[in-house]
């Protein structure tokens, strides 16, 4: 399978990551003056972030965190604004090297944003600097989902599956694209799916590291059985805070928008319970500068609020459910299974009958957050699967 590259840009116009110093500076003073409470003496982090090292975090953020350095490596890459269904979208644009790179589009989740994949865009655009070929090589497409960071937020909340509209259309139609791939976790790994499902006259495969979606039928067989109870065992104690922003997300904007250390908490939660970390150790894969950075996107640009629409408009469109009739995604889909992922995956015979499976990778380590966990396993299977469309 040829995929095309595309021929130019229609109606995007260049942009850069610039803070005002007094966003920052109120931030930091927010940070600095936020009234500490306790917590339970058996908390560790049972009871959700840990105080202590909340108390840690933040002493860093004030004193020695420098969002001007992480905005200059967010600002290496280039960046564009397009209007795409009415929304202006916010994307990454990195050429690939070689003759005829890949075109794809990779898509965070939440609490996640463009930060995750700072790190893979290089590798994947120019693999010959690090050590692979040319021939590898992608150009890569890296948006902020609608609501979220540098992108608008659409009039009222929206799902994966018209997120995946917009992409479609960025890829097809500002980009230029008439065949693409698409690679997501979290939220992304919903968008890739309906990009393969609905979009497939020009999204010729997916690379997932989540399954999010359902089949109509249900768990078949004890060993899916067995999956289907453990999932939602191991869900109980994870359920709160999706429940909460899939239902009433504006009552909790309002402290939310109102305090950067209530953000951060809500966020370094996801962090720590969804994460391949050694113990509680957060920062065994996750660097204070990595987590502020992430934090930082919501924080400057006021999106916390906007972000977490997306589980609003994905309980409106369906929740999980691929297909009523049970039709499947029909173009090649490669699954990376990392095995500290939160949302546990189900056997191989359950996610066929949503997707046509050619790789099924079961990886020695990582979690949720693969792009910041376990880069390199990541871009690897990504560039093999990749070599059986070219």
């Amino acid at each position: 399978m040829k995929l095309e590259t595309g021929s130019g840009m229609k109606a995007a116009h260049s942009f850069r990551v610039e803070v005002a110093e007094a966003a920052l500076d109120q931030i930091r003073s927010q940070v600095a003056g936020y009234p500490w409470h306790e917590m339970p003496d058996d908390g560790g982090w049972a009871y959700g972030t840990n105080l202590d090292y909340m108390k840690q975090l933040c002493a860093y953020w004030v004193e020695e965190f420098d969002w001007r350095k992480q905005e200059a490596k967010i600002n290496h890459f280039s960046h564009y604004i397009a209007p795409v269904g009415g929304i202006d979208l916010h994307f990454l644009y990195e050429k690939g090297s070689g003759p005829a790179p890949l075109p794809l589009i990779v898509s965070h989740g939440w609490p996640g944003s463009i930060v995750e994949f700072l790190d893979i865009i290089e590798p994947l655009a120019h693999p010959e600097r690090f050590g692979g070929n040319k021939e590898d090589s992608f150009d890569v497409i890296v948006p902020s989902l609608p609501g979220f960071g540098f992108s608008g937020r659409p009039s009222r909340p929206i799902g994966p599956r018209k997120m995946a509209d917009l992409f479609n259309s960025l890829m097809t139609e500002v980009l230029g694209y008439q065949n693409y791939l698409a690679q997501g976790g979290d939220w992304g790994g919903a968008i890739s799916s309906w990009l393969g499902f609905e979009h497939s006259a020009a999204c010729q495969g997916i690379h997932i590291n989540i399954l999010t979606m359902r089949h109509p039928d249900g768990p078949q067989g004890p060993a899916e059985e067995t999956w289907a109870a453990e999932f939602e065992r191991q869900q109980q104690m994870e359920n709160g805070y999706r429940t909460q922003q899939a239902t009433k997300p504006q009552t909790l904007s309002y402290a939310m928008m109102d305090s950067p250390v209530g953000q951060a908490a809500w966020i370094i939660e996801k962090f720590n319970s969804w994460s391949d970390i050694d113990g509680d150790d957060l920062e065994s894969v996750h660097s204070k500068d990595s987590l502020l950075t992430n934090i930082m996107v919501y924080l400057v640009t006021g999106t916390f609020n906007t972000a977490s629409w997306i589980y609003y408009g994905r309980r409106e469109e369906g929740g999980r459910l691929l297909s009523s009739s049970g039709k499947r995604v029909e173009v090649p889909t490669a699954a990376a299974l990392f095995p500290a992922e939160i949302l546990s995956w189900p056997p191989r015979s359950y996610a066929e009958r949503i997707y046509n499976i050619v790789r099924w990778t079961e990886m020695p380590r990582g979690g949720h957050f693969a792009a910041l966990e376990q880069p390199e396993l990541l871009i690897d299977d990504l560039r093999s699967f990749a070599r059986t469309l070219r």
